[in-house]
């Protein structure tokens, strides 16, 4: 025999011994546990156990679950995500909306105890502060949620076995719903007698467990409600994808977090886009860089709910696949695609936390809504399920008709044809998939293209009259009948700004070192790309007083948009009985479109007013040049109030017509005068006439205090007209104005003064005053009757304020 043999022979035989030693001392380990209460495995987990294997085993015995942890899944992240499979009628709630999220991990704790805790993701350092992130580990402890005794060791593979059976049948706060949940739907303790585990599946990457739980419920006729849920839990990456700081110049969802860093002089607060993670595959990453479109690593897929009417789901997909053209811009094709979902795969649960999915709920609410699950680490979207609604065809069906009846003849009947829902239905899809795949709103898209460009045929129906589906800018209501637009230039579909933001979202950067090298290159490009074309502009969620960034709203002119709109309300309302019938319907058709022509007739209203001392505001860094705020320019806020006077001071009665008042109860005095009123209310409030004296003096060429009384003067004090039912409105609204005047003037007792009646608003009112009895004086010669008596008692009222302002001097 060789030497070289003998000592392979050797090495073989202490190897073994080795073994043979290491598995006696692993036993010797369980045999000393034991000793401390963890049972033998082969007595807990017996042969005929249901066993399955995936994330990690799970081991169903009798009515007991035990989860085996492999030490390698001992403090990694995990995804939870319990959703609705079923609920009671009228909760609110529907199958597959979220219930609760929370991100987790699993940890070896004292005393023969695994901690379940909960993952604060609320403050980071930057990872080559090695020092400052101990420091911080110290006061980030994150909360135990539950404590699980080890029950036994799996001699063969060394994971750890704990019982959960409670932790999934009982109340936990991570497998149950959140407490918010709880108390929006006045639910109270969990009752255990009447909750169960269902089922329960394990897949390579995740667990779903399957729950009943039964809450007590003191405002149900039985006291109690029963909920069907399903839990995910979800595997995380171990490395984080690369994180992505929010711009507020591009709208993205965003988990905010406070950076700390050796080379601060004060913390930074950070945010995190909400992206999914979308790479080149290793060989395409010349191509990307050369500027060639590839295809991702992994697609984002969006499976459409088999609970879907079969006709609707070909657009539903469509809305999805729409988004391939934005995401070329970041250099990827077939990045996102929208499939049916495969019935035949058992292996495939809707529940699932792997999948995104368009979910259908036959429930009466009009809507539709676009949520994600997202990586607290990274923002990286793990799925969403869209929330599709039946009833939101309710909606578009409203919507089409009041905004695009006069132009689409296909828009003039209660129940639209296929074709026509089934574009509708696209349009949502888009906007949903939008916020889905991280995008917020943008309210201020539609103020990037001219009102007239929408009545221009040719252009808008090759641009679109949005530059972002995701603004609200539902249709093409400026269009005129003449200007024969075809629906490719009414509908919405996605624009210029949708394109950049994907890019700027999406974009992959291997070049850059790091996030922070990243956000740097991001940022210049942005401020180039802002300062190259204004229209990729982002607004915001129009909650702010900047009125380029409006719900609803389309063009750069409210005024001129607005005064089409209404012309094309106009037209809807002479053709509302014809356009509404149904056999057999009671009039409940032409009731609901009446209420919805108001509401858009207050959408235009509202828009307008919405210039009248706010300012103008375009979020911008020191590096591009220009203001942040800006004044309105007087010219445009005169057109507002030339505006309120000849479609609203001017009282709309063309809105309800005879012909309808006859068939259904319209109340048009009451809300003509309520709209009247609540419009004075607002325009001579104290805090807006205080508002316009602060503008004043902040910008040049502003709208004065006296500048905008005499403008609402001039509209509100017209000459009657001698028309019964308008000069009734009239001295309505004149007496609703006098009101308002001594509501400004006349401080009331024992109550603090506004800062209004503290400034110098104080004086421009009473020499308003003063104006108006001399314009009441100059109106009331020629008239006679009514209208006559009416000045007079005005009059007096003005005298009596006068007289009031002069014992409190």
């Amino acid at each position: 025999m060789s030497n070289k043999l003998v000592y392979i022979l050797l090495i073989l035989v202490i190897s073994g011994q080795q073994c043979l030693t290491a598995q006696t001392d692993q036993n010797k380990k369980i045999d000393t546990t034991q000793q401390k209460g963890i049972e033998s495995y082969s007595k807990l987990i017996s042969n005929d156990s249901l066993t399955k294997a995936g994330l990690f085993s799970v081991s169903k015995v009798d009515e007991k679950l035990y989860f085996q942890i492999p030490d390698s899944l001992f403090n990694r992240y995990m995804l939870v995500v319990t959703r609705y499979l079923s609920t009671p009628v009228g909760m609110g709630r529907f199958g597959g909306e979220k219930a609760n999220e929370q991100t987790i991990y699993f940890e070896k704790g004292n005393n023969n105890n695994v901690f379940l805790r909960a993952l604060q993701y609320k403050q980071d350092v930057r990872s080559k502060d090695a020092m400052l992130a101990k420091a911080l580990a110290v006061s980030n402890e994150n909360p135990i949620i539950e404590s699980f005794p080890i029950k036994s060791i799996n001699p063969l593979t060394g994971n750890i076995v704990i019982e959960v059976t409670n932790a999934f049948k009982k109340d936990n706060p991570v497998f149950s719903l959140s407490n918010k949940e709880k108390t929006d739907n006045k639910l109270s303790s969990l009752a255990n007698d009447r909750s169960f585990i269902e089922d329960i599946k394990v897949y390579a990457i995740n667990i779903e467990v399957k729950t009943i739980k039964t809450f007590k419920k003191s405002l149900s006729s039985v006291g109690s409600i029963t909920l069907r849920m399903n839990t995910s839990i979800v595997l995380l990456p171990k490395v984080p994808m690369r994180k992505r700081f929010f711009d507020e110049r591009v709208g993205y969802f965003a988990n905010k977090y406070v950076l700390f860093s050796d080379e601060q002089q004060r913390v930074e607060s950070k945010h995190i886009v909400q992206r999914y993670r979308l790479e080149p595959k290793e060989e395409d990453i010349e191509k990307y860089l050369r500027g060639e479109l590839v295809e991702p690593k992994k697609q984002i897929v969006y499976y459409i709910d088999p609970a879907t009417p079969k006709k609707w789901r070909p657009y539903l997909i469509a809305g999805i696949n729409d988004w391939q053209i934005a995401f070329e811009a970041a250099g990827f094709k077939n990045a996102i695609i929208g499939k049916e979902w495969p019935e035949d795969d058992p292996t495939m649960s809707l529940e699932d936390a792997r999948y995104s999915v368009v979910r259908y709920y036959s429930s009466e609410t009009p809507n539709a809504y676009g949520p994600r699950i997202s990586d607290p680490r990274s923002g990286e979207i793990i799925e969403s399920h869209v929330g599709w609604y039946h009833n939101v065809m309710k909606l578009v069906q409203q919507w089409y008709m009041v905004q695009a009846g006069p132009i689409d003849p296909r828009a003039r009947k209660m129940h639209l044809d296929d074709e026509v829902m089934g574009q509708l239905i696209r349009f949502v899809s888009s906007h949903e998939i939008g916020h889905t795949i991280g995008l917020r709103h943008n309210m201020g898209a539609s103020i990037a293209t001219p009102v007239e460009k929408l009545r221009d045929k040719e252009w808008v129906e090759a641009n679109g009259h949005t530059v972002s589906i995701m603004d609200y800018a539902r249709f093409n209501y400026v269009a005129q009948p003449e200007d024969s637009i075809s629906p490719i230039g009414i509908y919405p579909r996605i624009g210029i700004y949708d394109k950049w933001a994907i890019k700027w979202g999406y974009g992959f950067y291997p070049n850059a070192k790091d996030e922070f090298q990243e956000e740097d290159m991001l940022l210049k490009m942005t401020t180039e790309a802002l300062t190259n074309n204004p229209k990729l502009w982002f607004a915001g969620e129009g909650k702010d007083r900047n009125p380029l960034s409006q719900k609803e709203d389309l063009g750069d002119d409210a005024v001129l948009a607005s005064d089409y709109g209404i012309k094309n309300l106009k037209r809807v309302v002479e053709n509302l009985i014809d356009w509404t019938y149904e056999p057999n319907d009671a009039y409940n058709n032409l009731s609901d479109m009446h209420k919805v022509v108001v509401k858009q007739y207050r959408t235009y209203l509202y828009h307008v007013l919405k210039y009248i001392g706010n300012d103008y505001i375009t979020k911008k860094t020191v590096d591009q040049s220009g203001a942040v705020y800006q004044g309105i320019p007087k010219e445009k806020v005169k057109k507002v109030i030339d505006y309120l006077g000849r479609q609203l001071f001017e009282a709309p009665l063309w809105m309800y017509p005879k012909e309808i008042d006859q068939l259904i109860p319209l109340k048009t005095s009451e809300q003509i005068s309520a709209e009247q009123n609540q419009v004075l209310l607002m325009l001579l409030s104290p805090g807006m006439l205080y508002n316009l004296s602060q503008k004043s003096i902040q910008y040049d060429e502003a709208y004065t205090v006296p500048e905008f009384l005499n403008d609402l003067q001039e509209t509100v004090w017209a000459k009657f007209n001698g028309d019964e039912k308008s000069d009734y409105y009239r001295r309505s609204l004149q007496n609703s104005y006098i009101e308002k005047m001594e509501t400004l003037l006349v401080p009331t007792p024992g109550k603090l003064l506004t800062a209004a009646q503290r400034s110098d608003v104080v004086l421009y009112g009473r020499e308003h005053l003063l104006e108006l009895k001399k314009s009441v004086n100059s109106l009331i010669k020629g008239e006679k009757g009514i209208n006559k008596s009416h000045l007079e008692l005005i009059l007096i009222e003005i005298e009596k304020i006068n007289k009031t302002i002069n014992k409190t001097i």
